[in-house]
């Protein structure tokens, strides 16, 4: 019988598969009580079923390559940690050996008492470590019981589960899985983030979803609307072949937007800048045509060795993506690691009872000012190959700027006078992530050169909404009155200063959003390289004189709901 099921869009694109159900983490393990001669072979149960997992996180880890060995590698690093974590492996060791308990109910009841812990918590980013828990205490129990891992897929196959890690996309993908659904998850979660980058299909948030639809049902999953379709009939076949044919016409002319000028319908030019992490990013960014690179992640460059990287090898980085940009300006950002990465190196402070709000970012960096002189260094050394501005990240007060300004300088004169060849001038712009930096931007405007919105960290904290907590995926949004107002005060002021700002958030990537930031006064995006000429497109359809006449009625809406009526009236590319 068919069945519409409404969700939210994550990641677009359409999909036509079977449906295979994977039930949610839970373990239902029949309570046994175990002698005395039992406890020695239950523990060296659990020690290999553990360290089986350990290693599969480790040969997962070695199969990926390039851009997916970074964004896929730190969730695989998170989850081996896990299972070095001294408050999991002591609970389980006490009770088997003193509560004589069986491997598998003494897993239940460690992950039930740590789960209590979560949800005592009341820092909503610590209370979602609760899902890599459950993947890792699930993966354990698989192989307590030596049986396949559930995340494997079947080629043709849509996955329909609870919720889905990051660290799984890439080889479900892989092994041919045409779309994901999820009861659970946010359109801006890293997993949401990931598949976006992986162009795989994702819709979430359809409550019970691995209940409403059955192992074996065809589902038509539409990634752009957030609707799953349960055993369609004729007329949506027809209707998903012709979305099909409309997709594939639309990345034909979207390959021929290549070489087009980013520029509105009434003449004005806007700035696309590229997001990048790796030479591969920057050579993709270069073909489509971007104006540079808006933000380059320096932090994945940190995270993949077990000792710092050297002033030399992040000299040869920051040089390389200088040449392949051939002219066109770079955005280094500082190092941006905090408690909440899966740091080898040591170098971020381990135990903070809020890492989404502690030593993080410019913070970081400052608390150890050797390591932050080794990345100026490196970063004005390769100002002699091309435009190099560099970005600091988690910026809240003045000071924090100057202090850079006065250390950049010494560092420039020091290089200089031991015969390095430095640019003359290299730009130096803050990150607005942090509320209080975007309310006393005023006072200190006149000390950057630009300015960079990232939204992503600017709506959770301005709301006290983590993007990662599946509880508040409806509250964790950019259109906000009170978001949508700090932002055009922040792009007013720059105006006012002749201060460029750009957006390196996730809606900077979304082209339906383009006419709201275009409205708001932007004119420079720095945007995931997969996502630059749907935004081109975007942005070329969009009259700049119209939507700027609409604006006031844009930063008038109430609520979201108002604000997504702005958006519909608006966008010329509607689903596009």
């Amino acid at each position: 019988m068919r069945m519409l099921l409404p969700g939210h869009a994550a990641s677009r694109g359409s999909a036509l598969g079977r449906a295979r159900i994977r039930l949610p983490h839970a373990l239902d393990v029949v309570e046994r009580r175990i002698g005395v001669g039992e406890v020695a072979g239950e523990r060296e149960r659990l020690r290999q079923a553990i360290a089986a997992t350990r290693e599969e996180m480790h040969r997962m880890r070695e199969r990926l390559h390039g851009a997916l060995a970074r964004e896929v590698g730190e969730f695989l690093d998170l989850h081996a940690l896990l299972l070095d974590d001294p408050e999991l492996l002591k609970g389980l060791d006490e009770l088997i050996h003193a509560g004589r308990y069986s491997a598998d109910y003494a897993l239940r009841l460690q992950r039930d008492r740590l789960a209590a812990v979560f949800e005592g918590m009341d820092d909503p980013y610590l209370k979602s470590r609760m899902d890599d828990l459950d993947h890792v205490i699930g993966r354990i129990h698989a192989h307590l019981h030596k049986r396949a891992i559930e995340t494997q897929g079947v080629a043709g196959e849509i996955l329909v589960g609870d919720n889905i890690a990051p660290s799984e996309l890439a080889q479900l993908q892989a092994d041919g899985v045409v779309a994901v659904v999820t009861a659970a998850g946010s359109p801006l979660s890293h997993s949401a983030i990931l598949a976006r980058s992986l162009h795989l299909p994702l819709v979430v948030g359809i409550a019970k979803a691995w209940q409403r639809i059955n192992d074996g049902d065809v589902l038509i999953v539409d990634g752009g609307s957030g609707e799953v379709i349960v055993n369609p009939e004729a007329a949506d076949l027809r209707r998903y072949r012709q979305r099909l044919k409309d997709a594939a016409r639309e990345q034909r002319e979207l390959g021929r937007l290549r070489s087009k000028p980013t520029r509105t319908r009434d003449g004005v030019d806007v700035a696309l800048y590229a997001n990048a992490e790796s030479r591969e990013d920057v050579a993709r960014a270069h073909a489509l045509g971007a104006a540079g690179l808006g933000l380059y992640r320096t932090e994945f460059l940190f995270l993949q060795h077990n000792a710092l990287p050297s002033e030399d090898e992040q000299f040869q980085i920051y040089r390389d993506a200088v040449l392949g940009m051939s002219g066109r300006p770079v955005t280094i950002r500082t190092l941006d690691l905090g408690a909440d990465k899966a740091d080898r190196i040591g170098l971020s402070v381990r135990g903070e009872d809020n890492p989404a709000l502690g030593l993080r970012g410019i913070r970081l960096s400052l608390a150890r000012r050797d390591v932050f002189d080794t990345q100026l260094r490196a970063i004005a050394r390769a100002s002699a190959y091309g435009p190099i501005r560099i970005l600091v990240p988690m910026v809240s007060a003045r000071e924090e700027i100057v202090t850079v300004r006065r250390r950049l300088g010494t560092i420039v004169r020091q290089l200089r006078a031991q015969g390095h060849e430095v640019a003359e001038t290299i730009a130096l712009g803050a990150m607005i992530e942090v509320p209080a930096a975007a309310l006393a931007l005023a006072g200190f405007i006149g000390d950057v050169d630009f300015l960079s919105l990232g939204t992503n960290d600017l709506v959770q904290y301005l709301l006290a909404a983590d993007r990662n907590n599946d509880a508040l995926g409806d509250l964790y949004s950019p259109l906000h009155p009170g978001v949508l107002q700090l932002m055009r005060q922040v792009i007013a002021l720059g105006e006012r200063h002749g201060v460029p700002v750009a957006v390196c958030g996730e809606i900077a990537g979304d082209a339906r959003m383009a006419p709201l930031l275009l409205a708001l006064g932007l004119t420079e995006f720095s945007l995931h390289p997969a996502t630059l000429l749907e935004v081109r497109k975007a942005i070329r359809d969009s009259d700049l004189s119209r939507l700027r006449e609409r604006a006031k009625k844009l930063l008038q809406a109430r609520d979201r709901a108002g604000i997504e009526r702005w958006l519909k009236a608006a966008s010329p590319v509607g689903a596009t």
